[in-house]
């Protein structure tokens, strides 16, 4: 339709797409009860957080369980997010809360953080290894025989795109241990490729 009132000269401007200001402007409509908010949310983030909590539990009608559970705590806890971090490492720390929760009960194999710092190698990075070497099949595997806190840091790290002080945020440690773990972690991962290389 034309507008004869409109100023044929101005320009117009697409309107800017900001993830941040999207995630935080769904979290507060979900905190009024917005249901469709709600659903958005779950969209944004809802693949991410099961393949965060897949890698720790190893589970995947268990990990579902506890998305299903980290999503409810979202809708009950929208209006307590206070913006200190970013949505999606907020929502990840809650998956991680659930999924602690949820595994309490079994034994975990536990890795102290002492062990891993002596453990970085200065080998070329999973990456490297998986691109001259190995089928992403045989990444995957490898990936699902690597201790749980390994594969939850290197999860949130490269799965889950947060940054190393997001990272060390959810995990409730310092920058370095996170380094360290993820040192450890490439370490691992590049042992495991070797040895199946050698078994081929």
């Amino acid at each position: 339709m034309n507008d004869p009132h409109r100023d044929v000269g101005a320009a117009t401007f697409p309107p800017s797409h900001d993830p941040a200001c999207d995630d935080a402007g769904l979290l507060g409509r979900i905190g009024q009860g917005d249901e469709d908010a709600m659903a958005a949310f779950y969209r944004a983030h809802g693949r991410v957080v099961l393949a965060q909590v897949l890698l720790v539990t190893g589970e995947r009608v268990l990990a579902e369980e506890i998305v299903q559970d980290t999503m409810l705590a979202v809708w009950r806890g929208a209006g307590s997010f206070r913006g200190e971090s970013s949505v999606r490492s907020w929502v990840i720390a809650i998956a991680r809360r659930q999924t602690r929760d949820r595994l309490r009960s079994r034994r975990l194999q536990v890795v102290d953080d002492a062990f891993l710092a002596d453990q970085p190698g200065s080998d070329p990075g999973p990456e490297v290894t998986a691109l001259d070497r190995a089928e992403l099949a045989e990444v995957k595997g490898a990936i699902r025989e690597l201790a749980a806190a390994h594969r939850e840091v290197l999860g949130l790290a490269f799965g889950s795109g947060l940054s190393l002080p997001e990272v060390a945020g959810v995990l409730e440690i310092p920058v370095g241990t996170v380094k360290s773990r993820l040192a450890a972690a490439r370490t691992a991962l590049n042992r495991i490729l070797n040895e199946k290389g050698q078994n081929r």
